[in-house]
């Protein structure tokens, strides 16, 4: 008898799991997707198999877009993802990664403390549940040929993602990009489709795309950061604790994360130049000419509402306010 209703018990258990189906471009084996599976197996123990992460990791579901496609028809509940691809989301979710925007690192901390909450706010609004922010960090241009100048930019074959919100950043730059999905950058680097690329130090490492390029241009363009996000859907068919135990744990991890990204985008910067890679460093005046440009594209991605001016005159606050108490 007791077997019965133990049987009965696993059998109705059973009936209410919910298994979520996630995607990644992150390559299995990564720090990410240890830190990640490690959180799916706590999710299962804590909620007794009644939530049940599913990872597709390596770009087996397809780009950015694709996945979130597959997430609109509820084939995946949800994916890691660059901030780029979420637009369509939430308007600003690009406002940290405007060209230039930031001077350092300290000051991208500060405001981040300041403004994260606004975008994950944003995302929640258009359907997506985000468990936090984690850096790429700075992106830096590398090259097959040595860059100083926006002039050398120009006559060179240089990729950016296949997003509107990347395309609409580097027209100040007034150069011929190739756009292209992430999944298709080392092949066309292999094939000389695309011969200079902008990302962090860590992830030109995690990708492989480090072994294609020989400069690096000593001037953060740029900031990055992903995150990752579930269906508002698919996390409100959850029971509250259930809900509880899901986002307590992806925050922390992402958290985790997040940190640990910090750390690690300096060892690969220091890495990339113990492998080989040539750093050259432009001099003020061509440094003032990037970031002359870069201050007229993004107001005029503002001009254009690509991003609000409440939010871009917010951001600009917070920068100007670090500036005074550093």
């Amino acid at each position: 008898m007791r077997l019965i209703i133990l049987s009965l018990f696993l059998f109705s258990a059973s009936l209410h799991a919910t298994t979520i189906k996630i995607a990644t471009l992150s390559p299995d084996g990564t720090t990410w997707m240890k830190k990640m599976r490690g959180a799916a197996k706590e999710i299962a123990t804590r909620t007794e198999n009644r939530v049940k992460i599913k990872f597709y990791p390596g770009g087996v579901m397809g780009n950015e877009n694709a996945v979130l496609r597959k997430m609109r028809i509820n084939q995946l509940q949800g994916a890691a993802v660059t901030s780029g691809a979420l637009t369509r989301y939430y308007k600003d979710v690009e406002i940290y990664g405007m060209p230039f925007i930031f001077n350092s690192h300290k000051e991208v901390l500060y405001v981040r403390k300041k403004m994260d909450h606004l975008i994950i706010k944003g995302l929640e609004k258009g359907g997506l549940i985000s468990f936090g922010i984690a850096e790429s960090g700075f992106a830096y241009i590398l090259s097959n040929k040595p860059i100083k100048e926006v002039a050398e930019l120009r006559k060179h074959k240089a990729w950016i993602p296949d997003t509107a919100s990347a395309r609409n950043a580097v027209k100040a730059f007034k150069f011929q990009p190739i756009p292209l999905p992430f999944s298709d950058v080392l092949a066309a680097l292999q094939t000389s489709l695309v011969n200079t690329i902008a990302i962090s130090p860590i992830a030109s490492i995690a990708l492989q795309w480090h072994t294609q390029v020989k400069y690096l241009t000593e001037m953060p363009l740029l900031y990055g950061w992903g995150t990752l996000v579930i269906s508002q859907r698919a996390m409100n068919k959850l029971n509250t604790s259930d809900k509880k135990i899901v986002t307590e744990i992806l925050q922390r991890n992402f958290k985790e994360i997040d940190t640990q990204n910090q750390k690690d985008n300096s060892a690969a910067l220091a890495a990339l130049k113990t492998q080989g890679i040539t750093f050259v460093k432009p001099n003020i005046q061509q440094l003032s000419e990037w970031k002359k440009l870069a201050e007229e594209g993004n107001s005029a991605l503002v001009a254009k509402e690509f991003h609000t001016e409440k939010m871009y005159n917010l951001i600009n606050k917070h920068i100007a306010d670090y500036q005074k108490i550093k």
